[in-house]
This record gives C-alpha cells, structure tokens and sequence, in this order.
C-alpha cells in the first residue's frame, strides 16, 4: 500500500493559524499564503510548497491572511491591529487599515478593491484600498470574535462568522443583518466554495446553503475540529482539531475516509487547492504540509513509484 508523504513546508517560527490557497491562474499555477504568530506571513508556490517571499512590515502576530483569485495581492490581519493590503508579486505594502483592536478575519473582494477585517471584539469593518485612511463601513451586531467574511453577490453583501455561535448575512446596501443561523459551539471557521459554507464548531463540521443558510450536511467527529475545507467535486472534505489528526471525511456517509498524524501539534487551519489534488495544513508545531488528494498520483513534486523492479520475496527462503 502506497503511504501518504506531505510535504512539510519549513519557515516559519511559531504556530501557523491560517491560511489560504488563490485559484488557478493564467499559467496553470497557484499560490498559498500563510499566517503564522511569528508575525511574518509567508507566500508559496501552492503545488509544490516552494516558498516564495515574505511579507515583512507587521508588528505582532499575524491571525488571517486571504489572497485575491488571481495571487497578485493578499491581505493579512494582525495583532498590532492592522489589516495591510499587498502586492503579491513585489512584497510592497500598497494599504495599511487601522482597526480598533486585533484583527483576526480578513477578505478581499474579486476585483481586489475591497478588504474586509474583522477584530476579536465582535465587530468588523470594509476598506476601499485606493483610500484606507478609514473605514468606509462598520458592523456591529456578533458578540464574539469574527472567525470568517465572506463577499458575495457583486459586494453587495458580506457573510460572517463567529465565536458567538452564530452565521450573518448583512445587505451592505441598508447596513444591516438580514439572516443569522446559530450552531450548538462556538465557531472556529468558516470557508466557502461553489455555493457551500462550510463551517466548523465543537466537534461538528457543518455544511450550509451560502444563500438561505440551510443546513446541507452535518458530521461529527472524534474531537474538537479547527478547520475544515470542501473538495471541488464535494463529494467530501479535509478537516483537522485538537489530536493532531488530520481527517479526510465522505460527506454523505460521513464516513473516515482517511486519517493521518503528522503534525506535531493542533492542527489549526486546512485548505483544499483549487484543483482538488492537495489539501495545505496549518499546525501549533509551526509548519505548513501538503498532502496528496489521491495517494501515489503523479502530481508537483510527488512522482508514483516504480513497482516494476520489486522484489517479489520467496516465502520459502523465510522457512525455519
């Protein structure tokens, strides 16, 4: 049986707490940029974990990262309560967002004009990039910590999550919340595809119409869960928690598909590639890993392996 090998992505000095692949741009690749509390986040060739640069300027530990579909710019959010917006291809700060306390969930929209940040005190805010002085918006309406933002529908609203148990959708255009879904535990994190929030709370991953809210799929897992992430085809999704597993789950089943132990701490944050072909994994143990969707496929820098020369053992030159 062919093993599952990850990639283990070395770098940074302490706990990696976020991160986020881009899509698939013009030239095949994509990119995948990570949060660390070392304070320095980290840009990666997103199939191969080839690092890339590092974003430098930040004066505490960074809590979320997003980059824009194409990896030209990412923004970041951070404990000396700034949200910096950046050029992914030349490391330059381009904005700088001051919020009032620090921030742990940021987004930018797709046409990469717009950043959302949201802070450990139940409130988040949207900047326009081209005049970051302040504020151009500000939500309040959670009790708890924003875990996740989310535009949607030409920016007209924003989804967010947090620990206050609770999912929001606000019309931006009235400045206000006209939809909320509370789940059993708090919120550890929200991630999105193709219509589908996933959500991860207690030892739950939930799965919810990113319209209406509607609970689509929900599973229970051994032990408190950090981080999940749907795969393109959602037919299943990756999650990891607090035993250092790493779990690979159907979604109609809700069966284990697969599970593996090989970080050396929490694992807080998991996402799939665009392409579905790796899953990147953030731990307490200060590393990035990627690992194979389907174990043994030729793909980036993993090669199947030639089983044509194996020793085929006699068991006869075994016998006592």
């Amino acid at each position: 049986m062919i093993r599952q090998t990850p990639i283990t992505c070395t770098g940074h000095s302490r706990p990696v707490v976020d991160i986020e692949f881009s899509d698939i741009t013009d030239d095949g690749s994509y990119y995948l940029i990570s949060a660390s509390k070392d304070g320095k986040p980290q840009l990666r060739e997103g199939g191969t974990g080839d690092w890339l640069g590092t974003f430098e300027g930040h004066k505490g530990a960074i809590w979320a990262v997003d980059i824009s579909y194409d990896g030209t710019r990412a923004v970041t959010g951070a404990a000396d309560f700034m949200a910096n917006y950046w050029d992914a291809e030349t490391g330059s700060c381009l904005a700088s967002c001051s919020n009032s306390h620090i921030v742990k969930s940021v987004a930018i929209n797709f046409e990469k004009t717009l950043v959302l940040a949201g802070t450990s005190r139940n409130r988040f805010s949207l900047f326009d990039v081209r005049q970051p002085v302040a504020a151009i918006e500000e939500y309040e309406g959670h009790t708890g910590s924003i875990k996740g933002l989310h535009f949607m529908q030409n920016n007209d609203y924003v989804i967010s999550a947090a620990e206050d148990r609770t999912i929001k959708m606000w019309d931006r255009r009235n400045n206000c919340d006209i939809r909320t879904h509370t789940v059993d535990s708090p919120i550890a994190d929200m991630s999105v595809r193709e219509g589908v929030l996933t959500v991860s709370y207690g030892s739950c991953v939930g799965m919810h119409d990113i319209a209406t809210f509607d609970i689509l799929r929900t599973n229970n897992l051994p032990g408190p869960i950090n981080s999940a992430s749907l795969h393109p085809d959602q037919k299943y999704y990756v999650c990891g928690g607090q035993d250092f597993y790493v779990y690979k789950i159907d979604i109609e089943t809700g069966s284990q598909m697969e599970r593996y132990k090989k970080h050396f701490g929490p694992v807080h944050c998991v996402r799939y590639s665009p392409d579905g072909e790796v899953y990147a994994t953030g731990s307490e143990d200060g590393t990035v890993r990627l690992w194979q969707n389907t174990v043994g496929k030729t793909y980036g820098l993993w090669q199947t392996p030639d089983l044509t020369n194996c020793h085929s053992p006699n068991l006869n030159e075994f016998s006592m």
